[in-house]
């Protein structure tokens, strides 16, 4: 790989799965979720330095909190690459419900508000918080626009939009739909997704 990295900075649920598997694919040794164990204070005080010091073993990442630090990363990282992933607004959050419905955690703190530590009843802050963050994104690279791929996989963004960012040949395969709704039900994902949070915070599922 090359010196720069490859930053997913979509939220979750927007395909950053999918993409992980893409990347991998393509021979990118790539980092999932950091500081699962961590306080929203925590996060956001030493977040960025923990995914600035995880990046010095990885050429890509997904997956919380890595989108939020997108302005630390590509201060660390320059001339990396930086990868958007969106999703209809109103599937997102519907999708961001199913999964986590009334059950709050850190992470979700940190991103969403102590308040809207959970997505049910929430749903006015979970879109204000998707929508701004898109906006600084697509600001932050106005004037870098090779630097930022932006993707939307439920309209069909693939192999061609991602190989012709990264400077890479498509493979001859369909592209990874992974972390469906009837996949996540399945006994081996649940499986794989418990050993993944049990050995150790890089992991994703695939990984298992």
């Amino acid at each position: 790989m090359s010196a720069g990295k490859v930053f997913c900075i979509g939220f979750q649920k927007t395909g950053t799965t999918s993409l992980y598997a893409a990347l991998t694919r393509l021979g990118y040794k790539t980092a999932a979720v950091v500081g699962r164990d961590w306080s929203a204070d925590r996060l956001a005080s030493q977040g960025a330095a923990l995914c600035i010091e995880t990046m010095r073993d990885f050429d890509a990442a997904q997956d919380m909190p890595w989108p939020v630090f997108y302005r630390e990363l590509d201060a660390a990282y320059p001339g990396s690459k930086f990868i958007l992933t969106l999703r209809d607004y109103e599937h997102w959050f519907a999708s961001i419900e199913k999964h986590f419905g009334a059950n709050g955690d850190e992470m979700q703190s940190f991103i969403y508000g102590r308040d809207a530590a959970a997505p049910a009843q929430a749903k006015a802050r979970y879109l204000e918080i998707y929508a701004a963050h898109e906006r600084a994104v697509r600001a932050h690279f106005a004037d870098r626009p090779h630097d930022l791929l932006i993707m939307d996989l439920e309209k069909g963004d693939g192999w061609k939009a991602l190989c012709d960012f990264l400077g890479r040949t498509p493979p001859d395969e369909p592209f990874p739909v992974k972390n469906r709704s009837h996949e996540r039900k399945r006994l081996i994902f649940r499986i794989r997704r418990r050993i993944a949070r049990f050995f150790g915070r890089y992991l994703a599922p695939e990984q298992i």
